[in-house]
């Protein structure tokens, strides 16, 4: 090997090493960027489903409907009905709220505190 050989393969490498650290650099960011552009997009999704579920609290008829179905709410001069056992389709569904209404776990829980734990 000459000299001239030896410094040329000299300089490719401190070019080579010289590149390396830049290059890392560039490819971390660009999996950086590409990760914030997910989380823009998660966020810009979770907006547009706070501002359709916006949309529909503004509704009267929307709100009314969930405090029937819900907080089972009547106007005065109604009877409600609670039906217990449903059907067997709705046996298989899953339920979103809880078992009882409100004013039923409202009670049991004041029922439990009173009396002493032993």
């Amino acid at each position: 090997m000459t000299g001239r050989a030896a410094v040329l393969a000299l300089l490719v490498c401190v070019i080579a090493l010289s590149l390396a650290y830049p290059l890392r650099e560039y490819i971390a960011q660009r999996a950086q960027i590409a990760q914030l552009k997910e989380e823009r997009e998660r966020t810009r999704e979770a907006v547009e489903e706070l501002t359709e579920r916006y949309e529909e609290l503004q509704d009267p008829a929307y709100i009314e409907r969930e405090a029937r179905s819900r907080l089972h709410y009547q106007y005065p001069g109604e009877q409600t009905y609670i039906v217990i056992g449903g059907t067997a389709e709705e046996e298989g569904e899953e339920r979103d709220g809880p078992s009882d209404p409100w004013f039923v776990e409202l009670w049991d829980s004041v029922a439990e505190a009173d009396q002493p734990r032993g």
